[in-house]
């Protein structure tokens, strides 16, 4: 079994009357990638805040790296790489230059710190621009930078927050893969993201949190089955009640009919040859039907079931890379 390299026990904070953290519970094995993901003010910033050592919690505790939070802040920064929704970058500085005064804040030896800066410049297509003043780079430029730097030391552990908000999808691929690299090389990763399909696509586990606790934690098929399964979508050419019993046998649970009675909806186990068979139970009764689609669960699901919110879309989420909205949190 794997060791934790982050974990943390019963964290809470409260900032005046509002309960921030009410008993969070968290852990990410060596190597592995957590997804943290809840709505606007659930504690995402506030728990990561308390990991990074920048907010004390009221009460817990929490390792990372095998140091506690708290009682051992300086170990905890040694290993660690934090890329926070604001860049923390200095404008007046190349890109180039910028990685190497990160190199050197973290002890890393001169020639050390230039070969990893190259490589990263590379990594993250940033080599055309390493030489220019990073005041002139586009928001897509700036993010994949302050990535960049915030794995410059090769930290064993990386907090990603938001860390493709702004970017393109060509952008968002390169980000996934240099990620994944990273997890393989056994590098533990806590990510929080407002596209969903990301933490699909890249945790191991997630965790939905809301008013400061978790309250579901998985694989995303795990937390997929909590939505019922796939659901049968049927649009009739018109109203026919002879379509709910001819589709009786193939659903499972009570049908949701729109008020036209066009529309039918209802939970089934996918099977092979569902539709086919959805299909000659409709003709059979003699039901004409316009549209016919089984939808798998997805995150977006899982969210708004555990929530009741509906995920917060990051600005210019329709072509799915715009700049994010920033939390409003304590």
């Amino acid at each position: 079994m794997r060791e934790n390299m982050l974990e943390a026990e019963g964290l809470t904070k409260r900032f005046g009357t509002t309960q921030a953290l009410a008993g969070l519970d968290l852990a990410a094995p060596t190597g592995s990638i957590l997804g943290l993901l809840g709505p606007n003010g659930a504690g995402k910033t506030t728990a990561l805040r308390i990991l990074t050592t920048l907010a004390l919690p009221d009460s817990g505790r929490a390792r990372v790296a095998g140091y506690d939070v708290v009682r051992d802040p300086a170990a905890v920064r040694r290993n660690i790489g934090v890329a926070a929704q604001s860049a923390t970058l200095d404008e007046t500085l190349t890109g180039r230059q910028n990685l190497l005064m990160i190199g050197q804040l973290s002890r890393m030896r001169r020639t050390d710190a230039r070969a990893r800066a190259e490589e990263l410049l590379h990594t993250f297509e940033l080599m055309d621009a390493a030489g220019r003043v990073i005041k002139g780079y586009s928001g897509g430029m700036r993010r994949r930078l302050d990535l960049a730097a915030s794995m410059m030391s090769r930290p064993p552990v990386l907090f990603l927050d938001e860390p493709t908000m702004g970017l393109d999808p060509k952008g968002r691929y390169c980000v996934w893969s240099v990620i994944r690299a990273l997890v393989d090389e056994g590098v533990t990763v806590l990510l929080t993201t407002q596209y969903l399909d990301e933490a699909d696509q890249l945790a191991d586990r997630i965790a939905v949190i809301d008013h400061g606790r978790v309250i579901a934690e998985g694989t995303t098929t795990e937390l997929k089955r909590l939505t019922g399964g796939a659901r049968l979508e049927a649009r009739l050419m018109s109203p026919d009640q002879a379509a709910l019993e001819a589709l009786r046998p193939h659903v499972e649970g009570p049908f949701q009919v729109s008020e036209d009675g066009r529309h039918l909806r209802a939970s089934v186990r996918t099977t092979a040859g569902l539709v086919t068979r959805v299909v000659r139970a409709l003709d059979a009764a003699g039901v004409e039907l316009e549209e016919l689609a089984v939808h798998q669960p997805s995150l977006d699901d899982v969210f708004m079931r555990l929530t009741g919110a509906v995920p917060e879309a990051p600005a210019g989420a329709a072509s799915n890379h715009g700049a994010g909205k920033p939390e409003l949190e304590e």
